[in-house]
């Protein structure tokens, strides 16, 4: 009996040092909420610089984001699986008790887009044990151990936010199916920044580019004197609109006109190569594309929801859908009636049928 009351000591010392570990696994959730340490990474920093990036991140956000989330539950009627509402959880009108709905469902949108994943940590859960209410976790703190590349391949167990690990059960994971702007369009977001940087540059002096040329009776220069006063030369055009040149210098100005200074038909080809990138349509971030008529707009409500924000719906849609989140059967969805409507003359119309009958503009005038 002695022997065995010595091994009780031994073991009752080894429950301090798994208690430790487990609380170790959760450390990262000691940063949540600590905003002064939040970020959102150099590269979404330098896209945003971007008018077309941020008039695309904006629509995309601005639409999903306003939309309100509805519960329900597919139910066979003995010809098809009919959708039936349920009364929502609470968190459905509240997601994060702290701020709007529009504001975490937004930047949700933009985490996806960036980064092709979001993140949400459940920061309290219902009697039944599933999640009562949710914190974003910005993707760019995020780091995952088990996956290494910008394509994701499934959910993460192995996690770490701001450098510190953190429980994945308590996680819940927005997998995009489309790739983030951080790994696929890397080059045409420093291609564009390039030329915005070129045109900034040309747009600071209203005198034409040219080139300074030495007489052939004045004593030839160094390329260091020739440096210097281009340098110097360079600065006069840029503070002052008049020039002044001895005899040894002549000013040659270049054919450059004023919209090829500036870029133009460059900067407009980069916006349509990253509205492309962000699958936004052109016409709706002020690319041109042509000739652009009354009836093109019934349309872009509809462009703008296949081929913009239907990724990024659909993946919160089916992830907030998922076993993790709700009772196995019970679904989210969002409610898009009033977002794919027009209004004319006080009469509502589905846009989201295809054969919408747009009235021309004397019906509209009369």
């Amino acid at each position: 009996m002695g022997l065995f009351s010595r091994n009780k000591p031994a073991l009752a010392v080894a429950e301090p040092d798994i208690q430790a570990a487990v609380g170790y696994a959760n450390t990262g959730a000691t940063q949540i909420g600590d905003f002064y340490a939040y970020q959102d990474g150099v590269r979404r920093a330098r896209a945003m610089s971007l008018g077309v990036i941020t008039r695309s991140r904006d629509l995309l956000c601005s639409t999903i984001s306003n939309l309100k989330l509805e519960m329900y539950r597919e139910m066979w009627n003995g010809d098809e699986m009919e959708p039936t509402p349920l009364a929502p959880r609470s968190w459905l009108d509240r997601i994060d008790k702290s701020v709007p709905n529009n504001f975490i469902l937004a930047w949700t949108v933009d985490d996806l887009l960036f980064t092709g994943s979001a993140y949400w940590y459940v920061t309290s859960r219902s009697g039944d044990g599933y999640p009562a209410s949710f914190t974003r976790l910005p993707s760019a703190m995020i780091t995952l151990q088990d996956q290494q590349t910008g394509v994701r391949f499934g959910p993460s167990d192995q996690m770490l936010f701001n450098g510190l690990p953190i429980d994945s059960s308590d996680v819940i994971q927005f997998l995009s199916p489309i790739e983030g702007l951080n790994s696929t369009s890397t080059r045409a977001i420093e291609t564009a920044i390039k030329l915005e940087e070129a045109r900034f540059r040309n747009a600071a002096s209203a005198i034409p580019a040219g080139v300074l040329q030495q007489t052939a009776n004045s004593e030839p220069l160094s390329a260091d004197e020739l440096a210097s006063l281009a340098a110097a030369f360079n600065l006069a055009r840029m503070t002052n609109q008049t020039a002044a040149l001895n005899s040894a210098l002549t000013y040659s100005e270049t054919s450059a006109t004023p919209d090829k200074m500036l870029l133009i038909d460059s900067a407009d080809y980069s916006a349509k190569d990253l509205s492309r990138a962000t699958g936004v349509p052109a016409y709706l971030v002020g690319v041109s594309t042509g000739s652009y008529a009354y009836t093109n707009a019934t349309q872009s409500r509809i462009d703008l929801w296949t081929f913009g924000c239907l990724p990024y719906a659909k993946c919160i849609e089916e992830t907030l859908s998922s076993d993790n989140v709700l009772p196995h059967g019970t679904k989210v969805k969002f409610d898009v009636s009033d977002f794919l409507s027009e209004m004319y003359n006080g009469e509502t119309t589905e846009s989201d049928s295809m054969d919408v009958e747009i009235p021309d503009a004397a019906t509209r005038t009369a």
